[in-house]
């Protein structure tokens, strides 16, 4: 498998094994059996799925539903955004996010699919004194933001109808998806577009952007959206930055994810 090189299992160190199973599964775009995962590293069977047991029990990998199918869980997720977070991609990442508010004049975020929603990872706020404040940290809904359902069309149309079912469609706004038929039908649309509109569906007079930041597989790993104030901003306004935001995507795809 590429990224490393195994000869026997018995000459993988005993510290090792855990690292190299969490690897496989994370560069899979779907979930994987421990039968699977081992095809790449040789393991006794018995070592494999106590090793993956282990994992799950601990929170670092979860089953995928019902299935014996393994797939990334919080605290691996967790610990990717931590390791990137404290990095030097940090700085770097910091720098791509001040450069685009600079040239849009509002507040950006790099938001990051968790359980229960999306999470702010970074930001940098817009220099207005009349602004949206949602801090690093803050968690928003999947169906009615415009980082979520950036997240949402990156999937795989089953996935997506299966995930789309599952999520609590609570009413925000006026405005919020309250089924699943017209989320998909937009989800749909953003798939094509390749960015996503927020309304006012999470907050009113809050509208917001998000294009995918994708790895170099082409699979989501973040969004970047622009965020602000009706009273400055308009969808057409958000739409006419485009460009710029997308660049922006790329610019970090490149930079920070593509080793």
């Amino acid at each position: 498998m590429e990224g490393f090189a195994l000869a026997s299992s018995d000459r993988i160190p005993t510290n090792l094994r855990t690292l190299l199973i969490l690897e496989v599964l994370g560069r899979s775009n779907q979930a994987m059996t421990a039968s699977e995962i081992n095809e790449s590293l040789g393991l006794p069977k018995q070592t494999i799925h106590r090793l993956c047991a282990t994992l799950a029990e601990n929170g670092f990998i979860a089953q995928h539903g019902n299935s014996k199918r393994y797939q990334v869980a919080r605290r691996l997720r967790e610990l990717g955004s931590g390791l990137i977070h404290s990095s030097r991609d940090h700085i770097a990442r910091r720098q791509i996010l001040s450069d685009l508010a600079a040239k849009i004049g509002e507040t950006v975020n790099y938001v990051v699919p968790e359980d229960e929603g999306m999470q702010y990872l970074d930001r940098v706020e817009t220099d207005w004194a009349f602004r949206i404040q949602l801090p690093i940290g803050t968690n928003v809904p999947f169906h009615c933001t415009a980082s979520g359902k950036c997240f949402l069309a990156s999937l795989p149309l089953k996935q997506r109808e299966t995930l789309v079912q599952c999520l609590n469609f609570e009413k925000m706004t006026e405005r919020t998806h309250t089924s699943p038929e017209t989320l998909l039908e937009e989800l749909a649309e953003v798939r094509k577009l390749k960015y996503s509109l927020d309304r006012e569906e999470f907050l009113d007079g809050m509208i917001a952007l998000a294009v995918p930041i994708t790895d170099a597989n082409g699979r989501f790993v973040s969004a970047l959206a622009m965020h602000g104030p009706t009273q400055r901003l308009s969808i057409e306004l958000l739409i006419s930055q485009v460009q710029l935001i997308q660049d922006a995507a790329n610019r970090l795809s490149k930079d920070l994810l593509s080793d």
